[in-house]
């Protein structure tokens, strides 16, 4: 039996037994705040997408919004990791800023960003997601790169490397897996500071989430948790691991299969 099947009955049964509990609480009537039905959230999912669109137009304003988050944090993170692993001043100095930054709870940068940018909308959201990957990116690059084995480094600058040479062409191809696991850290610290940012902003699935409970529509609520998690679960599996196992199959350091 696959993985993939062995995952579907696994869900499947997780399903199946969500509703009869629902159903059972009805006949019984152990709790009357039990979870809503399954069958009556997945009603709300086709609402939510196909008739009124809340959900759909929720869900693709989250996704813009993680996703130039991200691409910024990998940016910005990447880069300053590099400069902090080859410049020793600027480790002892912007490297301990960032150490203090970085304990930060991400939530809490978005006050902040609403009294520089002047308004609830998606640029504040955006920076906080930004800044909750980055502090990521930056610690794992760093480390990634001061983590190069040295032996290597003596041998590429034997064989003329020096410079923006060696670090282009030798130190970030050897930290590839340092910057892939960076990458997937950023991508989780910018998924739950966006959700974070979103309960207390404007749109998104987060300000949605926050709406369906002050309209006590359990369902509604259930419902974004799906969509949430589902998002989560189409990153790791679909996204991230397909482009793991191809960098890594290209660099030797695991089979593809």
């Amino acid at each position: 039996m696959g993985t993939a099947v062995r995952r579907l009955i696994f869900f499947a049964s997780l399903l199946i037994l969500w509703e009869a509990v629902y159903q059972l609480n009805t006949v019984y009537e152990f709790r009357s705040d039990a979870l809503p039905s399954f069958l009556l959230t997945l009603q709300q999912l086709y609402v939510g997408f196909f008739e009124t669109q809340i959900l759909l137009d929720a869900t693709v304003q989250s996704i813009y919004r993680i996703v130039v988050g991200f691409i910024i944090a990998v940016i910005v993170g990447t880069a300053i990791g590099i400069w902090l692993a080859r410049s020793k001043i600027a480790d002892e100095t912007v490297g301990s800023l960032v150490i203090a930054l970085q304990s930060i709870p991400s939530i809490v940068w978005l006050p902040l960003m609403l009294i520089i940018y002047g308004s609830v909308g998606t640029g504040p959201i955006i920076t906080v997601v930004a800044l909750a990957g980055a502090w990521v990116m930056i610690s794992n690059m760093r480390m990634g790169i001061k983590s190069v084995d040295p032996l290597l480094l003596r041998a590429s600058r034997t064989m003329g490397y020096q410079g923006s040479e060696l670090v282009w062409k030798v130190m970030i191809p050897a930290s590839i897996p340092t910057f892939l696991s960076a990458t997937r850290l950023a991508w989780a610290f910018g998924w739950r500071a966006l959700m974070a940012a979103e309960l207390l902003g404007t749109g998104g699935l987060g300000r949605t989430l926050m709406d369906a409970r002050d309209f006590y529509n359990f369902e509604l609520v259930i419902s974004i948790m799906i969509i949430i998690a589902t998002i989560g679960l189409i990153m790791e599996y679909f996204v991230f691991n397909k482009i793991e196992r191809r960098v890594f199959h290209r660099y030797g350091l695991e089979s593809q299969g």
